[in-house]
């Protein structure tokens, strides 16, 4: 009966061993999966992020790439962890996808709170769903930093925003007229920058006829607003759906631990 018992326990472990690796593969590509959404928010959109007033944001971003990498780590452990049936590795790979846990679900609740931030609180009114704090501060960006010293990368990403988006001045066309190098002698009679031109050219921001530069299309803000937004919800769903996966991961590796005997000491 004893040996019908430790074999039927030993099958049991050998169960629990390869569920824990298939676990294990499959979190070593879900970690690569989250940090390249991180990298790639920060790579691809790091342009954006420079005109925002908030670091939530790129905060939420950076917390994405540093999980992914220590799930990948973790990943390679728990195989180590599982195939060695060490109980003080697999102790460790525990605290680890803890950690991991947690950090996902802070670049989840970050990404909400943003996204609830950005919302506004008064939603049955369009203009209202705008932060007034983002729309303030991408006007003075564009009108105060535009082809100022020392702010390449913000004109940079003021042309990239209004060449992508396809748009002009953060509320309309018009903001531009208060624009610090718009006014000065460097804008060589300008009345707009020329990405905001459909067609860009030199000196084509002189003229701002609506057949020659994104004026009906109206301001970046509104777009921007709905760019920010959809990235918010990658972000919070990516983070929150794998930490939710890896409670499966602590179940399982729980149950190893318990079904292998103590190590004596």
């Amino acid at each position: 009966m004893g040996a019908y018992e430790e074999k039927k326990e030993t099958c049991g472990t050998i169960c629990l061993k390869y569920l824990l690796f298939a676990f294990n593969f499959l979190f070593w590509l879900a970690g690569g999966v989250v940090m390249a959404v991180g990298v790639w928010t920060l790579v691809e959109k790091s342009d954006y992020i420079s005109l925002l007033s908030s670091k939530t944001y790129a905060a939420s971003a950076y917390i994405l790439v540093l999980a992914g990498a220590i799930v990948m780590v973790t990943g390679v452990l728990g195989c180590c962890a599982t195939f060695k049936e060490q109980r003080k590795l697999l102790r460790v790979y525990f605290v680890l996808l803890l950690c991991i846990f947690l950090l996902e679900i802070l670049a989840g609740v970050l990404a909400y709170i943003y996204y609830q931030q950005e919302r506004g609180k008064d939603e049955t009114e369009p203009e209202c769903m705008l932060n007034e704090e983002l729309k303030q501060n991408l006007r003075e960006t564009m009108t105060q930093k535009y082809q100022q010293n020392t702010q390449e990368q913000i004109t940079r990403a003021v042309d990239k925003l209004q060449q992508e988006f396809k748009c002009c001045g953060s509320n309309s066309s018009s903001d531009w007229a208060e624009s610090v190098w718009i006014r000065s002698r460097d804008a060589n009679g300008r009345m707009v920058p020329d990405s905001c031109c459909k067609t860009p050219t030199e000196l084509c921001g002189r003229r701002d006829h609506p057949s020659n530069i994104y004026k009906v299309e109206g301001g970046c803000i509104t777009k921007l607003e709905k760019f920010i937004l959809d990235h918010l919800k990658i972000i919070g769903a990516v983070g929150v759906g794998i930490a939710c996966v890896q409670i499966i991961g602590m179940v399982f590796t729980c149950c190893l631990y318990r079904s292998l005997k103590a190590e004596p000491y």
